[in-house]
């Protein structure tokens, strides 16, 4: 079944974003003439070498940081500060080693000083999907690097975000764990209709998850190329042996073969 995404309302607009970091006398343009929508329910990919401003990007999305040029829009509002119903997972869990897992879920719940039975039972029920349910009440040190992205992920679900950002959140697992994640969240977002802002160094990774792929370069960080998707949905792994995503993966490669990116 192809599930078709919505292209009407926009959840983020950039409107020539741009950031600049000064330091010792000296400035660093880390974005420059950034224009791009991501829209309600969509997947949308980031995908560029490091150095990029990939993280950058987010980090501005997310309002964690203030971008120095341009304007940056959550629904008809300006952004400023985090917006409401945000989730973001980083590469590295943030886990808590000394909270259960459970409660390293509640956490964000708890600061916000709205802890009720129903966040608890919600949180039970993330990590039942993602198959932590036996591993609620352990700590973070007695897990894999993979359970501990999976409870990174829980605990960014909690609230039910309209928007899920998240960088590079695999890029430091194993090739097989990252696979069993890729498909998790695909279904995961299939489910739920998420909007969702994906950090990725990995092109097979960004074309088997995306609605759309937005390619950066470097010096300074900026949009280049934005691809869209055409695969069906639900997508399993054997996806990534047709014809079609090779040619995908392939004008990914040459885009950054010109830029002296990659090899091809």
């Amino acid at each position: 079944m192809i599930r078709p995404v919505s292209r009407v309302k926009q959840v983020v607009r950039l409107v020539d974003v741009g950031m600049t970091y000064s330091a010792r006398g000296s400035q660093t343009v880390a974005l420059a003439g950034m224009n791009l929508d991501i829209h309600h329910g969509e997947f949308l990919s980031v995908l560029g070498p490091s150095g990029c401003g990939k993280s950058t990007l987010l980090r501005c999305v997310a309002g964690l940081e203030k971008n120095t040029s341009g304007t940056i829009y959550c629904g008809d509002k300006v952004l400023d500060g985090p917006p409401d119903r945000l989730g973001v997972v980083f590469q590295r869990d943030v886990l808590l080693d000394w909270l259960t897992i459970l409660d390293n879920v509640l956490l964000v719940a708890g600061f916000r000083n709205k802890l009720t039975p129903a966040h608890t039972a919600a949180a039970l029920a993330l990590l039942e999907r993602f198959g932590l349910k036996e591993s609620a009440s352990r700590h973070p040190w007695e897990l894999s690097g993979g359970m501990r992205q999976r409870a990174a992920i829980c605990r960014a679900l909690l609230d039910e975000p309209e928007l899920l950002l998240m960088d590079e959140p695999f890029g430091a697992l194993d090739a097989m764990t990252r696979d069993d994640l890729n498909l998790e969240l695909a279904r995961l977002w299939q489910d739920k209709q998420k909007s969702i802002l994906f950090i990725t160094h990995s092109i097979n990774e960004a074309v088997f998850l995306s609605d759309r792929i937005v390619i950066m370069d470097r010096n300074p960080g900026r949009i280049i190329e934005t691809i869209e998707i055409d695969l069906p949905r639900p997508r399993a792994l054997a996806v990534r042996e047709s014809v079609e995503f090779g040619q995908y993966s392939r004008h990914i490669r040459h885009v950054f073969a010109s830029l002296g990116i990659m090899k091809e």
